[in-house]
Parts: structure tokens; C-alpha cells; sequence
């Protein structure tokens, strides 16, 4: 059975920083695409970042030189560093794997307050 759990979210004020984290089980870890996707309230699920098996990242435009993808395959883990926040960033944030299937994790709330 494939998880996803994904932990790390909460409230921050403007500017600041958080760092979320998603734990994979009954995958492949290593040759997974990992990412992360959100979603704000009204609004359709979007990309954020993805990280390829062979560590190759893309960025939606929005988080591009604020957000960092990364993945350790020792501990199936893959992270979203989020820096200089702002208001719209917030929203529900979404694990996301891709091995042949896509899978999910539950989310995580982001809060930026203004």
C-alpha cells in the first residue's frame, strides 16, 4: 500500500520560512518522480516543483528562486524548502509521486500571514 505522509506545514508571517517534508512507503523510492502540488481555497489544484528519479527539477514560475526541491533516497523522503513566503502561498500542499501510477498524500496546511 502506497503513503505519502506529508508533514511540516503551519503558520508563518510574510517572509519567513518553512520546510516540508514527505515520507514514501510502498514505492520504489529511487525511481519515483516526487513533487509537490497546493491547492487555495476556490482555486485549482496547481504544480509547484517536481524532482525527477535522477534529481532533475522543475519549478512552476511563481516559487522560482524562493522554493527548493530535494529528495534523499536513504530515507524516501522528499523536502520543499520555502523561503521569502508570501500570502499566496498559501494553501493546502500536496505530496505527489509518480512510479507508472500516480499517488497522493492527504496534505499539508500552509498558512502566510500578511
Amino acid at each position: 500500500q502506497v503513503q505519502l505522509v506529508e508533514s511540516g506545514g503551519g503558520l508563518v508571517q510574510a517572509g519567513g520560512s518553512l520546510r516540508l517534508s514527505c515520507a514514501a512507503s510502498g514505492i520504489i523510492f529511487r525511481t519515483a518522480t516526487m513533487g509537490w502540488y497546493r491547492q487555495a481555497p476556490g482555486k485549482q489544484r496547481e504544480l509547484v516543483a517536481l524532482i525527477s528519479s535522477g534529481g532533475g527539477t522543475n519549478y512552476a514560475d511563481f516559487v522560482k528562486g524562493r522554493f527548493t526541491i530535494s529528495r534523499d533516497n536513504a530515507k524516501n523522503t522528499v523536502f520543499l524548502q520555502m523561503n521569502s513566503l508570501k500570502p499566496e502561498d498559501s494553501g493546502v500542499y500536496y505530496c505527489y509521486a509518480n512510479v507508472r501510477y500516480d499517488f497522493w498524500g492527504q496534505g499539508t496546511q500552509v498558512t502566510v500571514s500578511s
